[in-house]
């Protein structure tokens, strides 16, 4: 089992693998922070497709081929698990080859193949709450995974769209979803997106990122969703969201004060 309900869970990364350079840069930074705070249970994370684009020009990444690499370059030289999306059933094999975490995209948590699909794989399967569900649907996407026989489950809330290019985020959630019996973390970077508000892009307000993260800490949240870049404004993808990676060690520093102070 990843999950240690004695340490802060946070799954770290850029949202686009981009390069060796970005990903070796964040690396090396959550590196650093691991050794200052052994309370935190530290993930790398990366997409080698953004599937989801708001427009069909939008840049999607290194592809399959080359992001495995990386993830796999990441976790041979830094130590750290890895967790990268899948979006199709013919791609679960191969990425439970390389990937400790299979995460399974919010507009697809209700797609029973690839849940069952990625449960079979006995690697930890964390799902994104779909931004058209309430928390208490979730007990049915988590009891998907239950029934695959998955060996651990994370559910992951990343905000309620109700349209007009915004999200909220209702902290209730994670007490509705606890009930379900699985870990619960708040995606703090995609919550704050702006879906399409970018023209033909989405954009975002990353400065609502620290007080989302800790509310949700606060609200009883066990881990963190949060995606980092050495320059989020030449970022590939949802850079007006993401945080620079200079500011994450004092943002996960403060996020783990709170999340000690709620679990004593």
């Amino acid at each position: 089992m990843l999950y240690d309900p004695k340490k802060l869970l946070i799954i770290a990364g850029p949202c686009s693998l981009e390069n060796e350079s970005v990903c070796r840069a964040v690396a090396e930074k959550l590196v650093t922070i691991g050794k200052a705070h052994p309370e935190l249970t530290l993930i790398f994370k990366g997409s080698f497709d953004k599937a989801n684009r708001t427009s069909v020009s939008g840049p999607r990444g290194t592809g399959i081929e080359e992001g495995l690499k990386l993830l796999a370059l990441i976790k041979r030289e830094y130590g750290f698990p890895v967790l990268t999306d899948v979006h199709e059933r013919a791609q679960v094999a191969e990425i439970a080859a390389v990937c400790d975490v299979i995460q399974i995209p919010a507009f697809l948590c209700r797609q029973t193949d690839l849940l069952l699909a990625a449960a079979a794989t006995g690697r930890t399967v964390n799902v994104k709450k779909g931004q058209f569900l309430s928390p208490q649907e979730m007990v049915h996407v988590t009891g998907k995974l239950r029934e695959g026989a998955a060996t651990e489950i994370w559910q992951t809330e990343r905000g309620t769209t109700f349209g007009y290019q915004n999200l909220v985020v209702d902290m209730r959630s994670f007490a509705i979803m606890r009930q379900n019996g699985f870990p619960t973390v708040f995606d703090a970077t995609h919550a704050v997106q702006l879906p399409g508000a970018g023209g033909g892009k989405s954009s975002g307000e990353r400065h609502y990122v620290p007080p989302l993260a800790k509310a949700a800490l606060a609200a009883g949240a066990d881990g963190l969703f949060i995606e980092t870049h050495p320059d989020p404004a030449n970022a590939i993808s949802d850079g007006p969201n993401m945080i620079p990676l200079d500011e994450l060690p004092k943002l996960l520093a403060q996020c783990l004060a709170i999340w000690k102070t709620v679990r004593s």
